[in-house]
């Protein structure tokens, strides 16, 4: 089973110190706050009922956190990978958002194709049992976007998307 030829969930994690004041978290591994832990259990109630193969989570906490939430909802076996982790961005982390470049490579940060490639290397690696659960970052949703030609609308903090394909075999994504 390879990811990006079957349907397949992809929700970003909770709410973090650094999304609440809107500053970049990057490779920072923060924990959720008291209001993420409580939106991801609420999200998690969504996935309940639906027939999860597996989940596949970045190794950072904040990912983690979330996916804990939607085992108490769902049971399946969960895969860490650390090529989910979000954007090193280098110096550049714990900046105010809006200095975000994302063309430039932060100084001890990756570079926009160092990450693509990262990302992507990391999804040819998800195999499944399907259908999969992404739990990561926005910028991972970033890449998968783009990997599957589709406008990027950036995820809200423990937004689920499904990613499926209409009768013509088009991706289309689906807010849960």
């Amino acid at each position: 089973m390879r990811l990006l030829e079957n349907d397949f969930y992809f929700m970003r994690h909770g709410m973090t110190a650094s999304n609440d004041s809107d500053r970049i978290a990057g490779f920072t591994d923060e924990p959720l706050t008291a209001a993420g832990k409580v939106l991801a259990a609420r999200q998690a109630e969504k996935l309940r009922g639906l027939s999860l193969g597996s989940f596949w989570v970045s190794t950072l906490t904040r990912a983690r956190q979330t996916a804990a939430a939607v085992l108490t909802t769902c049971d399946a076996p969960l895969f860490l990978l650390d090529e989910l982790r979000e954007r090193n961005w280098g110096e550049m982390e714990g900046r105010p958002r809006s200095e975000l470049k994302r063309e430039a490579k932060p100084h001890g940060g990756e570079g926009s194709d160092e990450f693509r490639d990262r990302t992507r290397a990391g999804l040819g690696r998800i195999t499944g049992p399907a259908p999969v659960l992404i739990v990561a970052h926005s910028g991972t949703a970033r890449e998968i976007f783009a990997f599957l030609d589709l406008p990027f609308a950036r995820p809200d903090n423990c937004d689920i998307l499904h990613f499926h394909r209409d009768e013509n075999c088009h991706w289309i994504v689906k807010k849960l």
